[in-house]
């Protein structure tokens, strides 16, 4: 959990982002503190991958700051590619070398940006894989892996380069229903042990029982934010208690059947 005497890992004042006339981000504000885990939440559209995609300027903003670590990502002097290298990112579709294996998707970027020796990087390549379920795949073909193998590997391999904040835009997405539970689990050990995570997500579920701050999008604002057993349980914004209704029926329903 966060300390409040701590400084944020990232702080997002005033972001704007437009799409030709398409306003798709409006004033954004907010922050992350170490050891955080903050869910972006909202129906298609929102804006919610936008705004993750902001956070490491695969997005540009049009207006506004996105502070890391203390340094605007958008000042003129910051090395943003060396900023980058300490927030991992995982997409929904992978994005994967399909023509590596496993263990050399992990091991590239560690090798080539922080001149690691090749033996370190496999090192430390192979505790991740471990820790993800997935050490006797290092030798296996990409090719040959389920979705979930796959985004395990994605997990992986940002690990490697030991960021201080993980990013993960709708991880289960792409996944078949049943094999969604395993790379929310490991999402869940990466929480446990501290890690400072940003997760656009549908897992109403982790979003309510993981995070430590919720966040709430709507048309390109954030509607409201809070921590989730309030936000889930008593939802002061309109929109926030129409998008929820579903998911908050499925488990009142739930606990009048058990």
């Amino acid at each position: 959990m966060a300390e409040s005497a701590q400084e944020p890992v990232i702080r997002i004042e005033g972001l704007r982002k437009s799409f030709g006339s398409h306003e798709v981000l409006k004033n954004i504000d907010f922050e992350i503190m170490p050891g955080e885990v903050v869910t972006i939440i909202g129906a298609s559209g929102s804006g919610k991958s936008t705004l993750l995609r902001c956070l490491n300027l695969l997005e540009t903003p049009d207006a506004g700051h996105v502070w890391f670590r203390g340094e605007d990502l958008a000042a003129q002097h910051v090395n943003v590619n060396r900023l980058r290298e300490k927030i991992g990112m995982v997409f929904q579709g992978f994005n994967l070398f399909n023509n590596m294996n496993v263990l050399d998707n992990c091991t590239l970027a560690p090798v080539t940006l922080k001149k690691a020796s090749k033996a370190e990087a496999e090192a430390e390549a192979m505790r991740h894989l471990e820790a993800v379920g997935l050490a006797e795949f290092a030798k296996a073909s990409v090719t040959s892996l389920s979705g979930g193998q796959k985004q395990r590997v994605a997990i992986a391999r940002a690990l490697c380069m030991k960021p201080d904040l993980m990013l993960f835009d709708e991880p289960t997405s792409a996944l078949d229903p049943e094999i969604v539970g395993e790379v929310l689990s490991v999402m869940r050990n990466l929480a446990d042990e501290g890690m400072t995570m940003a997760v656009v997500t549908h897992e109403m579920d982790f979003a309510k029982n993981v995070s430590d701050k919720v966040v709430f999008m709507d048309q390109g604002v954030i509607a409201e934010m809070g921590e989730p057993n309030r936000l889930f349980t008593n939802p002061e914004h309109p929109r926030t208690r129409e998008f929820l209704s579903r998911y908050l029926e499925d488990t009142q329903g739930a606990s009048a059947t058990a």
